[in-house]
């Protein structure tokens, strides 16, 4: 599967500006409003470093996390651990071939990271994965956006100061736009300076892989899903209307 991988500069950078209960826009509160219903496990796909999977646990909730990334599955170890919170099951998995033990009420990808599969077959395969992984009658629930493609050759730099006094810089700069394959392509410079001097570089390719309301719904109906919803900005009576807002898809495996 080819991911946008999160190594160790960019984990670092990721627990800073999107710390543990950090809400994109009210996602948090979403989601742990919807699955208070649930009795069962829940998982969260592409987990990273807790940010929403930690809010849960401390809500009283049974969350299981899978993610590709070692560095940030470690962070959230860490992370629960600072807070004596039990220790959740977390696995290092590709998507594609996911094979876990348990089956599950409910499924969550919050923060848009369904756009982080960059093949757009892998997602699909990822997507029947987590079918698989859903008991009948189980949810999957997950929130998209559409990427900012208006600026096809943009460069932007920023500065993230760490605990330590070090720095990390990071550049971003958007290398292709591909309008009918809908993805985009940004490469990213991490570089960690310690009293004026570099002592580490990391580059990550970041692909957004985006889906139109109605492709994506086929999909998921392709798959097995029925009962398929989708709403924006985390408002279930709220239809989508504009580009520029979050669309939240939930759909069942049947009973």
């Amino acid at each position: 599967m080819s991911f946008s991988y999160y190594g160790p500069l960019c984990t670092a950078v990721y627990d800073l500006t999107k710390p543990v209960g950090h809400s994109l826009g009210g996602d948090i509160e979403f989601y742990r409003h919807y699955l208070q219903r649930c009795k069962g496990r829940i998982l969260e796909a592409m987990s990273g470093s807790g940010r929403v999977l930690i809010p849960l646990l401390e809500a009283g909730l049974k969350v299981d996390g899978i993610d590709y990334s070692m560095d940030m599955i470690d962070s959230c170890r860490s992370r629960c651990m600072e807070r004596a919170l039990p220790m959740p099951e977390l696995f290092v998995v590709d998507l594609e071939k996911l094979d876990l033990p348990y089956r599950y009420e409910a499924i969550i990808i919050p923060g848009g990271s369904l756009l982080l599969i960059q093949d757009r077959q892998a997602s699909i395969n990822a997507l029947r994965s987590l079918f698989q992984h859903l008991e009948p009658g189980g949810k999957l629930v997950f929130d998209l956006f559409l990427p900012d493609v208006t600026q096809p050759s943009s460069v932007e730099t920023s500065t993230v100061p760490l605990p330590d006094g070090d720095t990390i810089t990071v550049e971003v700069t958007t290398i292709e736009v591909n309008l009918l394959q809908q993805y985009k392509v940004s490469l990213i410079r991490y570089e960690q300076w310690h009293q004026g001097a570099l002592v580490a570089t990391e580059l990550q390719q970041l692909t957004l892989r985006w889906y139109g309301i109605e492709e994506l719904r086929l999909i998921l109906e392709h798959i097995g899903f029925s009962d398929i919803k989708v709403y924006a900005d985390f408002n279930p009576n709220q239809p989508p209307t504009q580009s520029n807002q979050k669309f939240v898809y939930e759909a069942t495996r049947r009973a």
